[in-house]
């Protein structure tokens, strides 16, 4: 079974951005992602709205959740990769990288979070951290495949 590849934000109607270009790059990354695995991005009104997804798939196990969150460990492109191929090695079916609203993530998100993943120290707009966010996971799973995307720098 491959492993399904959620991009998932928190971004209220009110709040979306018009920013074309960040679009079109997100999108662009996740199509690549997925000639390696089935890969979407996903944009949910609140919080609980992608904890619920998160949990819901009848006949399948919660999907693996991973909040960006400043306070996260911080891992250079080969230890996402190799984090994310253990849990696909193990047969995690879905994994699911959010990134979360702009007041952050409750207690209770981080708690249910398998990891909490910082992309730095700096403070990156919600669109910029989406669009390195999709990069990221094309990167990692070129790095996991063998392709020469990644040449280790």
């Amino acid at each position: 079974m491959l492993l399904k590849i959620t991009l998932a934000s928190v971004v209220p109607r009110r709040s979306r951005s018009k920013v074309e270009g960040v679009d079109a790059m997100v999108s662009e990354y996740v199509q690549r992602s997925t000639r390696f695995t089935p890969c979407d991005a996903v944009q949910f009104e609140s919080e609980a709205a992608l904890l619920a997804s998160a949990e819901r798939q009848p006949g399948r196990p919660a999907g693996l959740l991973v909040l960006l969150d400043p306070r996260g460990k911080l891992l250079t492109s080969e230890e996402f990769a190799a984090y994310m191929g253990k849990h696909r090695d193990e047969g995690v079916q879905r994994m699911i990288l959010a990134i979360g609203p702009a007041d952050g993530w409750t207690n209770a998100a981080r708690e249910r979070a398998q990891l909490l993943f910082s992309l730095g120290r700096v403070t990156l707009p919600h669109e910029l951290a989406r669009a390195v966010l999709a990069e990221q996971i094309y990167r990692v799973l070129t790095i996991l495949a063998g392709h020469p995307y990644h040449c280790g720098h």
